[in-house]
Parts: C-alpha cells; structure tokens; sequence
C-alpha cells in the first residue's frame, strides 16, 4: 500500500469524527491537492474547449438529499435559473424520493455518490461496486434516466469501474470545507477567492450554512460573469 492510499484511509476514518476539526488542514491538502489535481487533470485530458469571455464552474452538493437543506436550495437555485450537480447516497435516496424526483424536473443533473457512504478500499471492492448499482437503480426507477457520473467519497476511485460500470468519476477543484464549519461567510470567502474558469465546487446540501453560503457564491460569481452549469458542462464540452 503506498504513502498516498495509507494516508486516504486513515482521513475516511478520521472524518467520521466532526468535531476533530483538526482534519479541517488535512483534508484541504488532499482535497485541494491531490484529488484537486486529479480534477483538473481528468477535465483537462477531454480538451475542453474555452468560449471567449464566458468563464464556466460548476457547483455540486453530496450526501444528500435531507428534508429541509435540499427543499430550500432547490427553492433559491430555481428562483436564480440556476442549475447544479447533486452526488446523492442510495440511502437517502430512498427516503426522499420527492426530492431526487424534483432534482431531475428541475434540471438538475443526479450522480451516485454510493448507497452508504462507503469509501473504497482494497478490501472491499465488490462491495463498492455493489453499492453503485444498487444507488443507480434507486435514482433511475425514480427519474427515469441513465446514471452517468459519480462522485466516489473521499475522492478514492478505481478507474476499471469505468468500463464496468459505464461511469465517469467527478472530483473537484474547490473545496471550502463546509462540512468543519458552520461560518457562512467564511465558506463563502474560500470559494469566491479561488473562483476560476472551469472549476467544479463541492459542498454538501446538509447544512443550512451551507445552503446560505451556496447562494452568497451563486450571487456573486454571477456578478463576476460566472455561468454555473452542470459538470458533464465542465467535462464534456
């Protein structure tokens, strides 16, 4: 097992514990870094195309969907016109269909973010996989539509799913870390400050500062001659 991998499952593990939030410095590292990196090399190797002075980013939320924080970011992002990427868990799935039902009405774009949460490890890879077909069939039965993306949590990822599943991983490129703190204004600061062309943000649709602060960045990235859009936008165009 090398460096890399040893210090992935050591930081699933940690994050468990909300309120170490010394894991807060850690997780920017590798979020930011390494599974940072590997986003913008993966939307990078489909040679996207710049548009003029259009600047693209994409925000998306996982481990949702919740009751009250998704009802009220689907109401702010449909007052806006705006359009995101929600990485939902099977489970939560299940539980609120209505949600993952007015997602899909509303265009937004759905992806698997596994049935349980579950961080993939040499150990239990099977059941990995297992989890994203399962999450795959809850979302379909309920919009009708082929799951195409996934955001694996943690950022651990095989590539052979790709072919075995017909899948494409979705990492990021700005974190904010909203999941440590509860300061909207600070989880807007980090965002807006590292704000670029073609970025994917990820945030979690299970927090109401988080739903505060998602339409502070929406307002002014927006001002900033941000288009948001979905991140088959980012990757694909």
């Amino acid at each position: 097992m090398n460096d890399l991998q040893k210090f992935s499952d050591r930081l699933g593990s940690a994050v468990c514990v909300l309120g170490a939030l010394v894991l807060c410095s850690m997780a920017a590292c590798f979020h930011s870094g390494a599974a940072g990196q590997a986003a913008v090399e993966s939307v990078s190797a489909e040679g996207r195309v710049e548009r003029g002075d259009i600047k693209k980013i994409a925000i998306t939320f996982d481990d949702g969907p919740t009751r009250f924080c998704t009802d009220q970011l689907l109401d702010g992002l449909k007052e806006r016109g705006v359009h995101a990427t929600f990485f939902v868990t099977g489970k939560n799935a299940e539980i609120y269909p209505d949600l993952i039902k007015r997602m899909s009405e509303e265009g937004h774009l759905i992806g698997n973010h596994t049935y349980s949460h579950i961080q993939l490890k040499k150990s239990n890879r099977e059941k990995f996989k297992q989890e994203l077909i399962k999450t795959n069939e809850i979302i379909s039965s309920i919009t009708g539509q082929e799951v195409l993306f996934v955001r694996p949590p943690y950022g651990t990822w095989d590539k052979a799913f790709e072919g075995e599943l017909n899948m494409f991983p979705v990492l990021w490129n700005i974190d904010p870390l909203d999941w440590c703190t509860d300061n909207a204004d600070c989880i807007t600061r980090k965002v807006v400050s590292r704000a670029q062309d073609n970025a994917i943000i990820l945030m979690h649709d299970n927090y109401d500062s988080t739903v505060t602060a998602a339409f502070r960045i929406i307002d002014e990235l927006e001002k900033q001659g941000y288009e948001f859009v979905t991140v088959e936008e980012i990757l694909f165009d």
